[in-house]
């Protein structure tokens, strides 16, 4: 029987989701529905604030969305809603059942997912959840704001940025079986901090379990770069040699992952991609995979496939690419477990990116540079030719001039085209270290690189 309403996500949130998804399931029952998948996604979430060095917010979410994909032949209908009730679950089928029926035809409709795509039913990963982060009080977080305010007034700098901590329940359940359910937790510490000469530094780092982030390193981080970064000179734009940090890797990761390593870009001849072939020095290895630790893992993607490792570059070569359901069945294989909730314009995407390290020191990096750059991060990062993975954008919060193998000074902040192809095929040097980040959807661990040749093309006034 249908509950008139779900009690509020508790400790056992995975097992709540996914009844609330096996009653959204129920609901959906209907003349000329053939298949039905309900997508529960609930989030427990709190942020802290702080601008000018001094802590101004604290805010705390609880929401649960219910995404209902309802297919009436080769129809298909998705709505969403937040009542958790069972008039809102009826008018939520209803909503979707209809939708399903005015669509145009998906011609090539290859059918939810079955339980022998997902594994059967699968469950969350211990190392994607940490009861630290769970219970984690705005007290915690005004400590960990605290110490990096704390740095940045030890340098003469200003500080500004969040603390986010939360849990993230998801459950899947479709008609043909497919039954899913997991609760994972997510935390990341941004922070830039501003000098009073016109420097500004960055630093950030997520990480599964809150009390591992190291709030007075990040903050020494960012009011570092600040004090460095002021009085910055201009510099003419051209072809330099540089160091990325792991903030700018993530773009590059990132957008490789947009551009080329989903199938439905590959499927719509969109995508660089080609197996075997060459995109990077042998430096190069990106794999996907939602199961190491080293990340933010997650155990299953939003149709309630289990997500598989996929090997995307090996080494410079391309070696995979991810797929959810429906691309899965264009291609005549099964789904990689990358499936986002439907609808999305992006098809699957990877989101537990990982660049294996390499062997060199961080000096070391710094140390190959004749004459170069040193890049924090970019920002206002656009795809300018997909199939070449061209990309314009901007340097931010830490660019630095090197000479001789030493940093001798910063230099305004650049605009760059460039193919981010050419960036991995010029990958002379990977640093051992990485880093755990935020990505574009989800997290990516990535060190930091030395690259022979980055086109800039423009500079900054101030």
């Amino acid at each position: 029987m249908l509950q008139t309403a779900l009690p509020p996500m508790n400790d056992d949130r995975a097992s709540e989701a996914l009844a609330l998804a096996e009653a959204a399931l129920d609901a959906a029952v209907g003349d000329g529905v053939t298949e039905v998948e309900a997508l529960v996604m609930a989030e427990d979430s709190a942020l802290t604030r702080f601008a000018n060095s001094e802590i101004h917010q604290n805010v705390a979410e609880t929401n649960v969305v219910i995404n209902l994909r309802v297919v009436v032949g080769k129809r298909v209908g998705v709505a969403s809603s937040g009542r958790t009730d069972a008039e809102g679950l009826r008018r939520l089928a209803e909503n979707a059942t209809a939708i399903a029926r005015v669509t145009e035809e998906l011609e090539d409709w290859g059918g939810l997912p079955s339980p022998e795509d997902g594994d059967g039913s699968v469950g969350e990963l211990a190392a994607g959840f940490s009861q630290a982060t769970a219970s984690a009080t705005p007290e915690f977080r005004a400590e960990a704001a605290r110490a990096v305010i704390a740095a940045a007034d030890d340098a003469g700098v200003v500080a500004y940025g969040s603390f986010a901590t939360g849990t993230e329940s998801t459950a899947v359940a479709n008609s043909k079986g497919i039954r899913a359910a997991g609760t994972r937790t997510v935390s990341q510490l941004i922070t830039v901090s501003m000098g009073p000469d016109g420097g500004s530094g960055y630093a950030e780092a997520a990480a599964v379990d809150a009390t591992t982030i190291d709030a007075l390193a990040i903050g020494r981080e960012a009011s570092g770069k600040a004090r460095a970064t002021a009085n910055a000179v201009g510099l003419e734009p051209g072809d330099y040699p540089v160091v990325l940090e792991e903030y700018a890797v993530t773009d590059l990761l990132d957008m490789l992952g947009y551009l080329g390593f989903s199938a439905l870009a590959v499927q719509e001849e969109r995508s660089f991609y080609e197996p075997g072939r060459r995109i990077g020095s042998d430096l190069v290895t990106i794999v996907d995979d939602g199961h190491d630790p080293a990340g933010l893992p997650m155990a299953f993607d939003y149709e309630g496939v289990a997500k598989r490792r996929v090997d995307l570059v090996d080494r410079g070569i391309c070696r995979g690419i991810v797929y959810d359901a429906q691309t899965a069945a264009r291609d005549g294989v099964t789904s990689t477990g990358h499936g986002l909730p439907a609808p999305n314009p992006w098809g699957p995407f990877p989101i537990n990116m990982l660049m294996a390290p390499g062997t060199a020191r961080r000096d070391d990096l710094i140390a190959g540079l004749d004459r170069g750059l040193l890049v924090t991060r970019f920002h206002y990062t656009n795809p300018v030719h997909p199939k070449l993975a061209i990309v314009t954008g901007m340097t931010r919060d830490g660019t630095f001039l090197v000479e001789g193998g030493r940093i001798v000074g910063p230099v305004r902040n650049l605009r760059y085209t460039q193919s981010y192809l050419d960036a991995l095929a010029g990958t002379v040097a990977v640093a051992r270290d990485r880093k755990t980040l935020k990505g574009f959807l989800g997290g990516v661990v990535v060190p930091a690189v030395r690259i022979e040749g980055w086109t800039f093309t423009g500079a900054t006034e101030h």
